[in-house]
């Protein structure tokens, strides 16, 4: 009896340690706990071998819902009044591409997309596309602006430690058809709250 009690200790100490590593895992923010698979162990030669399994440290933070607000210090190179530009919603996906809800109008073209990576501890860099589009609504009594090449946007972007609020700068270089001349460029900050299911208009506007 005793000798098969001494053969089990090992095996429960493992399973012990294993279960302690579950809580410090999963307290990776944006880290939904159902979707993660933090640790596993398998005995070995008479042992056991904690193997991690899941995300990179914080690197699921930036996934999820943002409330973006784009404020330019700068215009063609020259510094300028603190100017909001955009008041966007998007959303950062795990497979590292992005897409935003750019506060345009509709008609002239206000969906882009992008794509991400971590640069750091809590930090990203994008580089994202609005593709084409038309001038804001002009005076042909259509609703729709004269046609505009594409736009390039970068952000680099830290998210903060309670994982709901991010903030960082930007570049928008706005081009002609061609894509050769740039018709508008302007540099900034921007800033955003994440959006939950607990997130109602008066919390956007």
């Amino acid at each position: 009896m005793r000798t098969s009690i001494r053969r089990l200790v090992p095996a429960l100490g493992a399973l012990v340690f294993a279960g302690a590593m579950i809580p410090s895992a999963l307290a990776q923010c944006g880290m939904p706990a159902k979707l993660a698979k933090p640790a596993a162990w398998q005995p070995q030669m008479g042992g056991a071998q904690v193997l991690r399994t899941g995300y990179e440290e914080d690197g699921m933070s930036i996934v999820g819902m943002w409330h973006v607000t784009f404020t330019a210090k700068t215009s063609n190179g020259k510094d300028i009044p603190d100017t909001v530009i955009d008041d966007a919603l998007a959303v950062w996906h795990p497979d590292k591409t992005e897409i935003m809800n750019s506060m345009r109008p509709p008609q002239d073209g206000n969906f882009c997309l992008g794509v991400w990576e971590q640069i750091g501890k809590s930090k990203y860099y994008l580089n994202h596309f609005p593709w084409f589009a038309n001038q804001f609504p002009n005076d042909t009594n259509n609703g729709i602006g004269t046609p505009v090449g594409p736009t390039h946007i970068t952000e680099t972007v830290t998210v903060g430690p309670d994982c709901d609020h991010f903030s960082g700068t930007f570049t928008l270089d706005a081009y002609d058809t061609t894509g050769k001349i740039i018709l508008q460029s302007f540099t900034g900050v921007l800033s955003a709250d994440r959006v939950t299911t607990k997130t109602t208009v008066p919390d956007l506007l």
